[in-house]
C-alpha cells in the first residue's frame, strides 16, 4: 500500500493515477470530502486528514509501505513561514509514529542551499528534519511548475502583455510540468534504490524554458501576438499583494529576489540523478488556456 498526501492536488493526482494503472494499492490522503471521488473513480482508497493534525494524518498512513508527502504553502497564510513550519512538525511526527519502510517527499529545486534562500531554505529544513527519522528517504526536488504562470495568464489573455518576475525575459530556468513530477514519484515509489539510505532526485522538463517561450507558447495557443515584460522589482511586492497575504508576498518577492541573483536555484552540484519529464510547455498551458 502507498499512502499519499495531497493526493488531489496536481503532483498527488499524477502519482495516485499512475500508480493504479499498474494495478498499486493507493490510499490517497485528504482535507477535503468534496475532493473524494475523482479519487475513488481510479480505485484509490481514501482517507481524511488534516496535514496539521499529526495524530489523525499518522492513523491515515498506519499501515502503509510507503507514503509520499508534500510541502503546501498556502498563500492566504498569515505568516507562512511559521505555517509551514508547523506542517513540517506534523508530518514528520506522523511519519515517525506510523514508520513506513520509504517516505518519498516533494521538494524544490535550491534546497541544498540552506538558511537564507527564500522558498528553497523552506524546503532545506524540510529535508533536514526528514533525514532525523529512521527511514528510507527520497528526496524528489521539483523545478518550477510550468502550471504556475496560470497566475498570470489572464492578464496576459486580457491585455497581450505577460508579466513576468523573470528578469531578463530572454532568462531560461529550470520548468517541468506537475504532473510530470507526480509520473517521476510514481516511478521512483515503484523502483526506489534499495542500495541507499537516500536518494535524491531532480526533475525538470524535456528543456529550459523563459518568460518570452512562455509568451511564444501562449501566442500559439491563443492564435494572436503575446509579449512577455519583466515587472520593475518595486512592483513585486505590491502585485503579489492583490492575490496573497502580505507574508506570502513577501516570501515570494525574497524567492525572486534570489533567482535574479542568477543560477543559484538549480540542480544541486554534482547531482547524479536528474530526471526529465516529457511534457512541453504549450502542453502545459494548453488546458490553462482553455478554462479561460
Amino acid at each position: 500500500m502507498i499512502a499519499i498526501l495531497g493526493a488531489a492536488g496536481k503532483i498527488g493526482y499524477s502519482t495516485a493515477r499512475t500508480l493504479r494503472e499498474v494495478g498499486v494499492p493507493v490510499r490517497a490522503i485528504l482535507r477535503d470530502p468534496a475532493k473524494a471521488d475523482r479519487l475513488s473513480a481510479i480505485g484509490c482508497e481514501v482517507a481524511f486528514a488534516d496535514l496539521q493534525d499529526a495524530r489523525a494524518f499518522a492513523a491515515a498512513i498506519s499501515d502503509a509501505d510507503s507514503v509520499q508527502v508534500i510541502l503546501p504553502a498556502d498563500p492566504r497564510a498569515e505568516d507562512i513561514k511559521g505555517d509551514m513550519r508547523r506542517s513540517i512538525e506534523s508530518i514528520a511526527g506522523a511519519l515517525e509514529e506510523a514508520r513506513p519502510a520509504l517516505v518519498l517527499a516533494i521538494s524544490d529545486y535550491g534546497a541544498h542551499l540552506g538558511e537564507g534562500f527564500a522558498m528553497p531554505s523552506m524546503f532545506y529544513q524540510f529535508e533536514q528534519r526528514l533525514r532525523q527519522l529512521d527511514m528510507r528517504r527520497i528526496f524528489l526536488r521539483s523545478a518550477e511548475h510550468m502550471e504556475g504562470w496560470g497566475r498570470v495568464a489572464p492578464i496576459a489573455i486580457a491585455t497581450g502583455i505577460l508579466p513576468s518576475f523573470h528578469d531578463p525575459v530572454e532568462k531560461q530556468i529550470p520548468n517541468v510540468s506537475a504532473q510530470d513530477v507526480g509520473r517521476i514519484a510514481a516511478d521512483l515509489l515503484l523502483r526506489p534504490d534499495i542500495e541507499t539510505r537516500e536518494q535524491t532526485v531532480h526533475a525538470e522538463g524535456p528543456r529550459r524554458y523563459s518568460a518570452s517561450d512562455v509568451a511564444a507558447a501562449l501566442s500559439q495557443l491563443l492564435g494572436r501576438t503575446i509579449t512577455a515584460e519583466a515587472l520593475p522589482r518595486s512592483q513585486w511586492r505590491e502585485s503579489l499583494g492583490r492575490v496573497m497575504s502580505a507574508s506570502a508576498a513577501d516570501l515570494l518577492t525574497e524567492l525572486y529576489e534570489v533567482h535574479s541573483r542568477g543560477g543559484l536555484i538549480e540542480v544541486e552540484p554534482n547531482a547524479l540523478d536528474i530526471r526529465k519529464g516529457s511534457t512541453e510547455l504549450v502542453d502545459a498551458l494548453r488546458p490553462i488556456v482553455a478554462e479561460r
